[in-house]
Order: structure tokens, then sequence, then C-alpha cells
């Protein structure tokens, strides 16, 4: 069970950024846009409180393990990193991506309204499509964690799928899918409200009323299931299919 609590703090200490959805439902402010996730070392911490009791080497191997995620991140020189193409023949500021994965965040951040979460493993043109689809409808794009737990192998990674200007709504928050419960990716999720999520580790956060679809639909299909059903979720569906299919 240590080792397995560990190799979740492993990823918390490297995650990247955090956004929510922004809505207004009948004059209700639902959330403002996030642009930025909880400080790592405050995840690390929580982790290491969370194993409080369990023994000073417990203790003491969580410590190591949040030190060493967070100085691999801090140890990449931004200076190399490449500027590459993005998904719409713009360029990916990877130096920006792993800049904002160091980033002080101060206070803790709600969960959005509309998640969909995603792998690396889906294929490429699917993922393009879903990341470009939540941007635009407002939402974010959720991921377990890092591959390799290097964020440079991330940004590399997403440089074919992501434009620059959609980085702010993709995430790596891995108690979402142990909040959700998510045993496969595309699922596409909408909640009745915010909530946030837990920072123990061994914790399951209890969210709120919801709608999911699981499978490889398009964003526009999953939204307007989620408004035709009527379901809790349907209120912040309705929006993020308005944000998607309002003509610029």
């Amino acid at each position: 069970m240590t080792r397995k609590l560990l190799i979740a703090a492993a990823f918390l200490t490297a995650g990247l950024v955090t956004a929510a959805l922004a809505q207004t439902i009948e004059g209700l402010d639902l959330g403002a846009i996030q642009n930025r996730a909880e400080e790592q070392a405050k995840d690390a911490q929580a982790f290491l409180d969370s194993v409080a009791g369990r023994g000073d080497a417990a203790r003491e191997d969580a410590r190591q393990i949040a030190d060493d995620g967070m100085g691999a991140l801090k140890a990449i020189d931004t200076s190399k990193l490449p500027k590459v193409a993005g998904a719409d023949g713009g360029a990916v500021d990877l130096d920006e991506l792993v800049t904002g994965a160091r980033g002080a965040l101060e206070a803790p951040k709600s969960a959005p309204l509309f998640i969909a979460f995603a792998s690396l493993s889906m294929p490429e043109e699917s993922l393009k499509r879903m990341i470009a689809d939540v941007h635009k409808a407002g939402g974010v794009v959720v991921l377990r964690g890092l591959p390799a737990n290097s964020g440079r192998t991330f940004a590399t990674a997403m440089r074919h799928v992501m434009s620059q200007d959609a980085a702010a709504n993709v995430a790596i928050d891995p108690r979402l899918f142990r909040a959700f419960n998510i045993q496969a990716a595309p699922t596409y999720v909408t909640v009745s409200t915010s909530f946030a999520p837990c920072d123990d580790f061994a914790c399951k956060t209890a969210v709120p009323p919801s709608d999911r679809i699981v499978g490889n639909v398009t964003v526009q299909y999953a939204l307007e299931t989620f408004v035709d059903a009527k379901g809790p979720g349907a209120p912040a569906a309705r929006v993020a299919l308005a944000n998607l299919t309002r003509r610029d």
C-alpha cells in the first residue's frame, strides 16, 4: 500500500496546470476560468500528512519521492527547449508549459463542471479534436499522470495535438480520475455544481450529481446527449454546448 501511495505522489509532484469551466447559468456564477492549479509542493505535503503515523521510513520515502519529482522539473533548462509546431500550425512554447508547471500557485482550485478524461494512448486525431473542442466549450481535458514522470516528455508528446491557447485547458489530476472512478478514456463528465477534490491520497471525494458518457464520441455528441437527457449535468452541458457551437 505504501508503495502505491508513493507512486501516486510521484505523479502529483510533477503535475502541470489545471483549468476550470467558466459558466453562468440563470445569472449564477458557477465558476471562473481557472488557468492555474495548486502548488505541487502542497500536494506533496498533503501526501506526507496522509502517511503520518505509518512510520518514519514511510514518511522519509514519501518526502524523497516528492523532492525528486520537483527537482526533476526544476532541472529542465527551458532555454534549450525547442519551439515546435502545435496542432493549429502555430508554435507551442514548451518553455511556457514547463514554467507554468513550476509556478507557485496559491489557493486550492475547484474541479471543472465539464471534464473530458483522456489518455496519451488515444489516437492522435481523436485527442487533437477532443482538446480543441473542449477548449472551445470551456471545459478541461484531464490526464491521469505524466509519461515517465517527465514534464518535458509530456509537453513534447502534446505538441501534435494541442494549440498554444488550449494549454490552459489541459490538466493532470489523478484525484479526478479517482473521484469519478474513471476506468477508460475517453470519458466525458458534466457535474451539477463545482466541488473541491480532496488532497488526502487515501481518500475518495464525494462528487456532486453528474452525467457521463464513455467511448470515442465527439464532444458535441456528448454534450447534446447530456442536454437531451435533462440529468443533473444538463445545465453545465447546455452552457458548454453553446460555447462550442457559437460562431466566432
